[in-house]
């Protein structure tokens, strides 16, 4: 008689394994590419939507009229597309589409549901470490992330700048950097003993089992690679900035100047080739905002219930967040690399998960995407009752990485909109 497999072990000993970063072969490449800049990729997502009537013009292409928030955003006309008409397939749970605003995870907020990886987290898993930071994931406040790996579990964001900078600049003493390369051989120790386990049970596996656990041996021997690909970037100096160190701003009210704070380190992170996968999870902070005219937290005016009032103080909040947007777009028409605009090798995804809030509505969600060398100067609105699949617009993005993905989540195929 077979002895049976203990199913918790093995899921306790995969979950560690799995919640690594990147299972995945390290590129050969370390640095910068010498032929020509390389392409970058910005997520930002702000989580309790945009105010439709704000934003979308009557007019689709080029020539649509201006609005109250796009005016905020005039200067840039030429350089972002909005879209109407996107969503991810079979979404709900209210404001459980924070989970999968980047994933596309199908019933989110469900019993059973499993969140699957975030485009963010492919493109990162395609470059590897040719940066120090695969992938830099930021939030306006708390850890949480839109980011997950290929377990569906959620990968940490970073919200203090203060803290991000000193990871990004500061070589740190020979104490530090020998505590960070005893806890990198932990990690190691790790995978040995998992491979110990994994073994052990191989001997009584059924057929089926050893075809999931020659995967999770994959998986730990791609762990291995990666562990010593970092290895490496600790043996290399940082890079230098003459940028000032910035100060954490403690205020939880101060939601603009948190977002502002954490939109200015994204230049300095790609220009340095830190990384070249940012992330960014615009958060209610539990607070009434320090904007002039705002009496209210974001999350209750969000739900405005049609309410004159409130709206004008959503709308207050909603184009100071938009004003942020549009300083990091003139950060990175600025910046230059080669003789090119760091814009036009950075994709830049700005939108919600809820397209109206007030309703939880998860569909029509306000979507822009800056940059990348895309045409652009257009609004594009797809069919309303019948969106397109977002995860369509995050397969060319992914493809434009120099990803050759066919698919990601519930797309359909490229989005196409010249």
């Amino acid at each position: 008689m077979k002895k049976q497999l203990n199913r918790r072990t093995f899921l306790r000993a995969s979950g560690v394994s799995l919640a690594l970063p990147w299972l995945e072969s390290m590129q050969p490449a370390w640095g910068r590419s010498a032929d020509k800049p390389p392409e970058r990729m910005i997520c930002i997502c702000t989580a309790l939507g945009l105010h439709g009537p704000a934003l979308y013009p009557q007019t689709v292409g080029p020539n649509y009229e201006g609005t109250e928030y796009l005016n905020q955003l005039e200067r840039h006309r030429d350089e972002f597309t909005l879209f109407s008409g996107l969503s991810h397939v079979d979404q709900g749970g209210e404001h459980a589409t924070e989970l999968t605003f980047l994933s596309g995870a199908r019933n989110p907020g469900k019993d059973g549901f499993q969140n699957s990886v975030s485009v963010d987290q492919v493109a990162a898993k395609h470059l590897g470490y040719v940066t120090r930071f695969p992938s830099v994931m930021l939030s306006s406040t708390g850890a949480d992330s839109q980011s997950y790996n290929d377990s569906g579990v959620m990968v940490p964001a970073e919200y203090s700048p203060a803290r991000l900078f000193s990871n990004l600049f500061l070589q740190g003493d020979a104490r530090e950097l020998s505590l960070q390369k005893r806890k990198l051989k932990q990690g190691k120790s790790i995978l040995d003993e998992l491979r110990v386990q994994a073994r052990s049970m191989q001997k009584t596996a059924t057929a089926a089992d050893r075809d999931r656990l020659n995967e999770y041996f994959s998986s730990i021997r791609d762990a291995e690679r990666n562990l010593a690909a970092a290895e490496v970037w600790f043996d290399r100096p940082k890079p230098k900035t003459t940028a000032r160190p910035p100060k954490d701003i403690h205020d939880k009210a101060d939601l603009i100047g948190k977002t502002r704070l954490l939109f200015q380190m994204i230049p300095l992170i790609l220009e340095t080739d830190s990384s070249r996968i940012v992330s960014v999870f615009i958060q209610d902070h539990h607070a009434v905002p320090k904007i002039e005219g705002v009496e209210s937290e974001h999350h209750n005016l969000s739900h405005h219930g049609r309410d004159e009032v409130k709206i004008a103080q959503l709308k207050k909040i909603e184009t100071a967040i938009l004003g942020c947007y549009g300083e990091l777009l003139d950060q990175l028409k600025t910046k230059k690399e080669e003789g090119d605009r760091l814009l036009d090798k950075t994709t830049v995804m700005f939108g919600s998960n809820l397209g109206n809030a007030n309703a939880h509505d998860p569909s029509n969600l306000p979507i822009f995407l800056a940059g990348g060398g895309f045409e652009h100067g257009k609004y594009v609105a797809f069919d309303r009752k019948n969106n397109q699949p977002l995860s369509n617009l995050y397969l060319t993005m992914l493809n434009k990485m120099g990803v050759p993905a066919e698919s990601f989540s519930t797309s359909t195929g490229g989005l196409s909109w010249s």
